[in-house]
């Protein structure tokens, strides 16, 4: 049996308690019990139940099941239940009552962030190069259009001679303090001055080559070196080429990525390559030299005689080289396509004849002499 629990008793308020009450009452006990500040074992399951209390009380038709069919063990089923702000920080919760940055003295995240140190963007550019760049590797260059710091002021954002002056709205601090009452007595409100922009300096002079921003875009050729054996895919990072950081922050990276361009004759296949051979058939009978292409350039092959479509001839190490081995290849696979000419000359259709009688092969009238000499090829 699940545990009765009386919401209106861990509250501590009476069940006539006006929501204004138990708001209230909220408030004292998260700021009692939230494990945030106290670090008692048994707050957190306390400040547990104290949020699942708030969570039905607060809610005038979750409020009203409860009256109705009592603790939560009978209660349960009847609507949804948010627990989420367990997990929530101190200050997540204070934030939803009194509005952003209340305790920017006591927790001061907000504050550390606008002046700390920022890595600037990063940017990202695609690259089309060819197989034989991926095989030879090589120098590429692009052309970025970038946030740099302003050549004219040197990132101060101020004309050359002048000077930011201490911004007089938060004297200097960059942030705008506003007391203000709550039930749990005088918290100081900070926000970022609207004038200074949290820097404390204000700029009554700005550069007019950046506009007081301390940074201008600027084009620039960069230059990179594609390594042997590339994938379609592959990454490349510039350290440090991206747009200028915050607050003396590094500036940003560069990410380039690589697509390889289809080729007329190869397909890749890991570090092989494949192309088709068309090889005529005569060759392919008695056997000869024939010159094929790869990417270092053309190279005679020797076809041993009798080979037949669909052969594979292997051209070691011919291939890709291995990324970060380049000493190390792939082979060149080169499939072989017979091909049988359409037109002869009565000479050579003679002598085929000849040939087809010493082969045993009868040619019949009702196919041609081409789809004879083929299927005999296909036997």
């Amino acid at each position: 049996m699940p545990t009765k629990k009386d919401y209106y008793e861990i509250l501590g308020v009476p069940r006539n308690a006006t929501q204004d009450e138990i708001k209230q009452a909220y408030r004292r006990l998260v700021r009692q019990y939230h494990p945030d500040l106290n670090k008692d074992p048994s707050a957190q399951e306390k400040f547990k139940e104290i949020n699942e209390a708030y969570q039905v009380l607060s809610d005038p038709q979750k409020r009203a099941q409860y009256d109705q069919f009592g603790h939560m063990g009978d209660f349960s089923g009847y609507g949804d239940f948010d627990f989420g702000n367990f997990g929530r920080t101190f200050e997540d919760i204070f934030e939803d009552f009194f509005g952003d940055s209340i305790f920017g003295d006591l927790f001061g995240r907000r504050e550390r962030t606008r002046t700390a140190p920022k890595k600037g963007a990063d940017l990202r550019y695609d690259v089309y190069i060819t197989l034989e760049e991926v095989f030879f590797g090589g120098k590429k260059e692009i052309f970025v259009s970038r946030l740099e710091i302003c050549e004219r002021c040197k990132g101060k954002g101020v004309e050359p001679g002048t000077s930011p002056i201490k911004c007089d709205m938060c004297n200097g601090t960059g942030q705008v303090r506003n007391a203000r009452q709550t039930p749990f007595g005088q918290f100081v409100q900070i926000t970022t001055c609207p004038k200074c922009h949290g820097t404390g300096k204000f700029i009554p002079n700005p550069c007019k080559e950046c506009n007081g921003t301390g940074k201008a875009k600027k084009r620039r050729k960069i230059e990179f070196k594609i390594p042997q054996g590339v994938d379609d895919g592959y990454v490349i990072r510039l350290s440090g080429e991206g747009e200028a950081g915050e607050n003396g922050g590094p500036n940003g990276d560069i990410y380039i990525y690589v697509h390889i361009q289809p080729h007329k004759i190869f397909k890749r296949d890991g570090q092989d390559i494949w192309m088709n051979l068309p090889l005529d058939y005569l060759i392919a009978l008695l056997g000869g030299e024939v010159e094929v292409p790869t990417l270092e350039g053309k190279e005679k092959i020797y076809v041993k005689p009798g080979t037949q479509s669909g052969d594979i001839i292997t051209l070691k190490g011919k291939g890709i080289p291995y990324l970060n081995n380049p000493s190390r290849r792939g082979d060149q696979k080169i499939i072989v396509n017979i091909t049988v000419p359409q037109n002869l000359s009565p000479k050579e259709r003679e002598l085929l004849l000849e040939i087809a009688k010493l082969r045993g092969i009868n040619i019949e009238n009702n196919k041609s002499f081409f789809e004879q000499i083929r299927d005999a090829f296909r036997k």
